[in-house]
């Protein structure tokens, strides 16, 4: 569903869920219009995780709505019902999350100075006053500026593609989100970009778009309290949740011969399939008519684009296969158990 799909999705009606297990905040302690749940400043990893599951956070948002191009709301839906772990930073230098954490402050004090404003940490999980499951952690408050919030924002040169027309969608409802708790009416965005570029977007609150997230927020927390799980989307992140939800088979066989739903994805699949083999086929002779052009040269250009055909640069690798016969008992050693994973496979009649 795209973003302005999003703005005219129809009101659902109010989704009633269990929210006896959630701890309801000091009402006398606000946020803006927020309730504090817990403070976040001495609250270790394994709390603080145990309080981000108690409810849909801000990053959150275009996950459950099913807009997150990097979580499916499966994914998701098994981290807030226990199943797997939440992504969090680690110490690997590789990853994202851990650079977004350790860049975050340099990038509010470079936004304080461009602004003119100060910045300060909330450091408190926030709760909607009227959604007890609609949470929200705020990287910034701005003093002093024309906005109350700082979300803040760092991607590599392969990411800034979905900052190239503006704050991704994602970020947006992230955004809005936020904005609904807080009751605020507007934010600004402050995104590093590839280390050396930022940039500072102002998103204003949208009462329609802020129903509409809500409601779909609400259907999906429904779904979390009553452990119904929501169907699985083409992204990598339901692949990975499916994998994780039924690492192992039984010997069971399912008759489906009588569910025409199934009977229908079924002949999809096999049509798409064969498909993919014309085109596969047809991608190959291209490739190689082009290859048997180019020759011995490096690169060629066209009207609308260009190939390259060069050597990579030479490695090694472990030859495993002598080592054994060398040393037969060091590589027995050595073996670690791997668990098997779960085949698909498809077999026409």
């Amino acid at each position: 569903m795209a973003h302005a799909e999003l703005r005219q999705h129809p009101q659902n009606q109010p989704v009633t869920s269990s929210t006896q297990d959630l701890p309801i905040a000091d009402t006398q302690r606000k946020f803006a219009q927020a309730y504090r749940m817990i403070a976040t400043n001495q609250l270790d990893k394994h709390l603080w995780l145990k309080y981000r599951g108690l409810g849909i956070g801000a990053s959150d948002a275009a996950a459950a709505c099913g807009l997150n191009p990097f979580k499916s709301q499966l994914e998701l839906w098994m981290e807030k019902t226990g199943r797997i772990e939440p992504s969090q930073p680690s110490d690997n230098e590789d990853s994202p999350l851990l650079w977004g954490t350790v860049l975050e402050p340099i990038v509010a004090e470079h936004y304080a100075k461009r602004t003119g404003s100060k910045v300060r940490r909330v450091n408190a999980i926030l709760q909607h006053a009227d959604y007890p499951w609609m949470l929200a952690n705020l990287d910034r408050e701005v003093q002093g500026g024309e906005v109350p919030l700082l979300e803040c924002k760092t991607t590599g040169a392969y990411g800034a593609k979905h900052w190239s027309e503006g704050v991704p969608e994602y970020v947006q409802l992230q955004v809005q989100h936020q904005l609904a708790v807080t009751g605020f009416e507007a934010a600004d965005v402050a995104v590093l970009i590839a280390g050396q570029e930022l940039q500072i977007h102002r998103i204003e609150r949208d009462e329609d778009l802020i129903s509409n997230l809500i409601a779909l927020e609400q259907a999906f927390w429904h779904r979390v309290t009553e452990d119904i799980p929501p169907p699985a989307d083409a992204s990598a992140s339901s692949e990975r949740a499916l994998r994780q939800l039924y690492p192992q088979n039984t010997s069971q066989t399912l008759n489906l011969t009588e569910n025409k739903s199934a009977n229908t994805q079924f002949e999809e699949l096999l049509y798409v399939r064969e498909q993919l083999a014309i085109l596969s086929d047809k991608e190959a002779l291209l490739k190689h008519q082009l290859q048997q052009t180019l020759g011995d040269a490096e690169q060629a250009q066209f009207e609308s684009g260009r190939i390259s055909w060069k050597c990579s640069k030479p490695s090694t690798a472990f030859d495993s296969k002598a080592f054994k016969e060398d040393h037969p008992d060091l590589y027995a050693e050595y073996q670690i158990p791997k668990m098997g994973s779960r085949r698909f496979l498809v077999k026409p009649d």
